[in-house]
């Protein structure tokens, strides 16, 4: 296809989408109405409605949907909750087209209007070019532009550029109960999978686009200290033996220095050294330190620039201590000594640094600081979570391709960035996929994403619903270049 062609292919496919803006818009309305909270039991039934919603509106795509059962899970009092299901769609099976799956959930957070909400959370609202309402942009109104991008090339009877394979499930905000299973156990819908695509989270600034490439993973600990049976009497005891608080805090002290640099030894040796390219990354990337003060609450960083400030949010580990169970932490004075103490604490690791390794030098470390304190208390240092971080190619044709996408709707090329929290579906899709993995955002920093008056752009919805479109013909040229130049290696 030329470019004058595909220019105007392009400008058709933008015309409809702006011509149909507000029929989109009635879409994530009835999709925002659905109560569908995956975190409060009583809401499971609003969660399954929504998930046969999202089939249908598949199926009238002209996709195949396969709702897969994953049976049920215990709550904390003992019952077994039936879970929703995992959707699996697919549409075309042109073998001169790539396959791109993409993956979103429907389920969000818990909402109550007296939580703070200008609005009905579950009445999506249009107030000064936004649409409020729970699910707007995490992640009803991604899926949505994903799906009515589709929808586009259907209604104006244009072939299909790629072709398309759903995953889109319920539980995502409890956790993805059931989904790495799934994965697991459905190899085969994958197989002729190219690219995966997840538009699950935001944009860095306001007001530029931004590709995600990469997530820290998250390393969580507890240090128990215990002394005795039962509490003690400060004004019996204090003074005459090793208060296990005192050592926890000692522990904890231990841990990070006043600049943020954590002093457990050999911490930093496998985080790979930052390379010149990957530093002028940051430079042109859109970040106003202000805001972001703003945004926190707080009065300064540790560090000064806008380039340190991201290397340390998403490049460099960091350690960050939680809260302390088992103190007393009531209003008022109690002259307790308590017999036993938990430190929480969490380690944000970045690729390269191994779980099992990063585990063995934090025990190592605070066993060697409490051994030089000669407490008879006992201690105990335990991991209950690890999640591992992400990486992705951003020289690869998805990112190539997005970029492409993003230029012509947009007219600027995006940031890219790393997210500094954890985002498990990517690595659980790259890891058992062994497939290229791109998050591809189109909310804004200022969504508000699990928050009170959670919102999308009505420009981010209508505009992220065109940058996917373009993004379909973008990733079927780029692909089918790719193929041409492998052949002719091929025959060469």
């Amino acid at each position: 296809m030329s470019s004058s062609s595909s220019s105007v292919l392009e400008m058709e496919i933008f015309q409809y989408i702006d011509a149909h803006q507000n029929d989109f818009i009635e879409d994530l309305k009835e999709w925002v109405a659905v109560e569908s909270d995956s975190v409060q039991p009583d809401l499971r039934k609003e969660v399954i409605r929504m998930m046969a919603l999202a089939a249908d509106r598949l199926s009238a795509l002209g996709a195949a949907v396969n709702s897969v059962n994953l049976g049920s899970h215990q709550l904390p009092d003992g019952k077994d909750l039936q879970l929703p299901p995992v959707i699996l769609g697919e549409l075309g099976k042109d073998p001169q087209n790539p396959t791109v799956c993409f993956y979103g959930h429907v389920d969000v957070q818990p909402a109550k209007k007296e939580d703070g909400w200008k609005t009905d959370p579950y009445t999506l609202t249009e107030i000064n070019g936004n649409l409020y309402g729970r699910g707007a942009t995490d992640n009803k109104g991604p899926v949505l532009a994903w799906i009515n991008a589709v929808e586009t090339f259907r209604a104006l009877k244009l072939a299909m550029p790629v072709n398309f394979k759903f995953v889109i499930e319920g539980m995502e905000e409890a956790g993805s109960l059931g989904l790495e299973k799934l994965l697991e156990d459905k190899q085969c819908f994958f197989s002729d999978v190219d690219y995966i695509v997840i538009s699950d989270n935001l944009w860095l600034s306001n007001r530029k686009p931004a590709l995600t490439y990469g997530s820290r993973g998250n390393a969580c600990f507890c240090v128990e200290v215990e002394c005795g049976s039962k509490d003690l009497h400060s004004g019996t005891f204090g003074g005459i033996i090793h208060e296990p608080l005192t050592d926890l805090i000692a522990l904890l002290d231990s841990l990070v220095d006043p600049t943020g640099r954590i002093q457990i030894p050999g911490i930093y040796d496998s985080v790979a050294a930052l390379t010149g390219e990957e530093r002028k990354l940051y430079e042109s990337i859109e970040f106003d330190l202000e805001e972001h003060k703003n945004n926190g609450g707080v009065k300064k960083f540790l560090y000064g620039t806008k380039e340190e400030i991201l290397l340390h949010l998403w490049r460099y580990p960091s350690l960050s201590i939680h809260g302390i169970e088992g103190a007393f932490h009531e209003p008022g004075i109690k002259t307790v000594i308590p017999a036993k103490v938990i430190g929480k604490f969490s380690i944000r690791q970045v690729p390269h640094m191994d779980l099992s390794v990063v585990k063995q030098q934090v025990v190592e470390h605070l066993e060697g600081v409490f051994s030089k304190r000669n407490s008879p208390n006992k201690l105990k240092v335990s991991m209950p979570l690890g999640a591992k971080p992400w990486l992705a190619d951003v020289n690869g044709p998805l990112y190539k391709a997005a970029r492409r996408a993003i230029k012509r709707v947009f007219g600027e090329d995006p940031d890219f960035i790393r997210d500094g929290s954890t985002i498990p579906v990517a690595r659980m899709f790259q890891t058992i996929t062994q497939k290229s993995v791109m998050m591809f955002p189109i909310g804004a920093a200022d969504d508000g994403e699990h928050s009170q008056n959670e919102k999308i752009s009505r420009h981010n919805y209508i505009e992220g619903t065109k940058v996917f479109a373009a993004f379909f013909l973008e990733i079927s040229k780029l692909h089918r270049q790719l193929r041409q130049t492998s052949n002719t290696e091929t025959n060469n």
